[in-house]
């Protein structure tokens, strides 16, 4: 056998080899983010506090009804379950629950009207408020949805809680047809303004979308795919949590044996 050979039986070895590791290696994980679409710089200081402290964190879900789904059961597969099942799953030593105070057909202004009573009410440490929706469909002025949307996040700072925005839902169907921009950019400026994370809903399904991670023509009818994208949700929101309120989590596993993080 000649040196060339066996060098090619070596390289063809080493080939075979490869290729079974690929075959064996875990599916890419269907919840992936680029890290450029999760929180920036903006810190939740008091999550961390009281997690730190007291061993616990109430939050709430404020906005419409894109955070519930539809059934008998549709509540625990919605993306603010799901968010406090990945929170205990990576928090075991915290004391987490997650409430939702939706608001059907409501714009950003008249949920402003509630938020001292949602505070009295419920006590939570931090408010996720999805907003925008129904502005945009309705055509609110953007500057009064920005001014609305300011003056919630600072009724919410004064009341000691921390606040992260969260924007539209994308979806194929409806992108041509609704305009967004502006009131994207108002949460934006908002956020800046107060200095407040955004969990940019509509460009992460957008990501999962164009990455063939989740056919969002398909999720309006399939249950079970909207069920996947509101724990996908659920699971990015946790580890965006975590991070910017410096906590330090146990690694999730999922089924297929990845983090979303």
């Amino acid at each position: 056998m000649t040196m060339w050979t066996a060098l090619g039986r070596a390289v063809a070895a080493t080939l075979l080899v490869l290729c079974a590791a690929t075959a064996r290696a875990e599916p890419a994980d269907p919840c992936a983010v680029p890290g450029y679409l999760l929180f920036g710089e903006s810190l939740l200081q008091r999550v961390g506090a009281t997690a730190t402290n007291e061993k616990a964190l109430k939050i709430v879900v404020l906005g419409g009804s894109s955070a519930s789904l539809p059934g008998p059961d549709g509540v625990s597969f919605a993306f603010p379950a799901r968010l406090e099942v990945a929170l205990r799953r990576r928090l075991p030593n915290l004391k987490v629950s997650v409430a939702t105070d939706i608001r059907f057909r409501q714009t950003a202004e008249q949920m402003v009207d509630d938020i001292e009573k949602l505070v009295t009410d419920q006590k939570p440490n931090l408010v996720i408020w999805q907003t925008g929706t129904y502005d945009a469909l309705h055509g609110i002025d953007p500057e009064e949805f920005r001014s609305a949307v300011s003056e919630g996040v600072e009724k919410l700072q004064s009341a000691g809680v921390d606040v992260v925005l969260m924007n539209m839902q994308y979806s194929p169907r409806t992108d041509s047809v609704v305009a967004l921009t502006a009131y994207v950019d108002a949460i934006r400026w908002v956020a800046r303004e107060r200095e407040v994370p955004v969990y940019d809903r509509l460009a992460i399904m957008r990501h999962w979308y164009d990455a063939g991670q989740f056919d969002l023509y398909a999720a309006t009818k399939d249950m079970k795919m909207a069920k996947s994208v509101h724990d996908c949700i659920g699971r990015t929101l946790a580890a965006s949590i975590i991070d910017a309120a410096r906590l330090e989590p146990q690694e999730e596993k999922s089924q297929e044996g990845t983090s979303p993080r």
